[in-house]
């Protein structure tokens, strides 16, 4: 809990830094008391814990990006396909898959980066499954084991 209070402190008062600009004596100690309040706030409130702030993501969540904007792209030009060959190309798909994730932010990384890549959308996520709409029943399948299941996966060991 301490630690991540104190990458909470950190995080506040580069936030605070960068955004604020002055640097006068006064400025720097209102700051301070500010972020000091949050953290007193966010103590009492308990919603200070390894899901607010997934510090175990951070030494893998850059590459994952990175997969996920290549993904993202690959599916704009697929959907723009679709569009391109008309209603005839589009056969939508709804049905449940199975996750491998095992915590709740790697769920929700999941149905996210689901919904983020075009053509797809999560509609429901329920204990080990995510509702899932597809423009193509070929992109459902394509999701039933897949890499990003398994990239999701990696992001989550600690």
């Amino acid at each position: 809990m301490k630690r991540h209070t104190f990458n909470l402190f950190l995080t506040l008062t580069a936030f605070w830094l960068l955004n604020s600009g002055h640097y006068s004596a006064l400025m720097l100690l209102l700051g301070l008391a500010s972020i000091v309040f949050v953290l007193i706030i966010t103590k009492r409130m308990d919603v200070v814990d390894q899901e607010s702030i997934p510090l175990y993501l951070t030494p893998n969540i850059f590459g994952y990006y990175l997969w996920l904007i290549k993904e993202i792209i690959y599916a704009n030009i697929v959907v723009v396909k679709h569009i391109w060959r008309g209603q005839k190309s589009i056969c939508p798909a709804l049905k449940k898959i199975k996750i491998s994730q095992t915590t709740d932010m790697g769920k929700v990384i999941y149905a996210n980066s689901i919904t983020l890549t075009p053509g797809t959308v999560a509609i429901d996520l329920i204990d080990d499954e995510i509702l899932v709409h597809a423009l193509h029943f070929r992109d459902i399948e394509f999701l039933e084991g897949s890499e990003m299941d398994r990239r999701i996966c990696l992001l989550e060991r600690k």
